[in-house]
């Protein structure tokens, strides 16, 4: 998630996430970079001014990953507030989503990508919240 900057707002971000499902399995990326370096997580990123959520998110996953995606609905959000380390002030909005077309060409915010079955995670470093925010968008695509 495009997230990080070297000096962090003074107030709350709004960030989006993407929980895309091919195949009955979800991406998972692992950062490159802080926040949360060599994390397994959702790739996403911050709202710009003037961006719908949809608009951010397919944004944010081109540039992250090249997949196209179909948004199907909100799965929940997160927030992250600065800790001991640093860091800013989040509210991630996490959108279930199919993916449509592409294979994943990660950009430099991140190292590795992994297609991942819900129950196979035990042995990924993720961030804070992922199985649960996985779980919740299993449900929106089975609705």
């Amino acid at each position: 998630m495009s997230i990080a900057s070297p000096v962090p707002p003074q107030h709350p971000q709004l960030a989006v996430s993407a929980a895309i499902f091919r195949e009955g399995k979800i991406l998972l990326v692992r950062r490159a970079r802080s926040p949360a370096r060599g994390l397994y997580s959702l790739p996403g990123g911050r709202v710009e001014f003037g961006e719908t959520l949809h608009t951010a998110l397919r944004r944010e996953v081109d540039e992250e990953t090249a997949l196209k995606i179909d948004i199907i609905g909100l799965a929940g959000w997160r927030e992250v507030v600065p800790g001991t380390s640093g860091g800013g002030h989040y509210l991630i909005m996490t959108f279930a989503a199919r993916w449509c077309s592409g294979d994943p060409v990660l950009n430099d915010e991140h190292d590795d990508f992994r297609w991942m079955a819900l129950e196979s995670l035990d042995d990924l470093e993720v961030t804070d919240g992922l199985q649960e925010i996985m779980d919740a968008a299993r449900r929106v695509l089975e609705a």
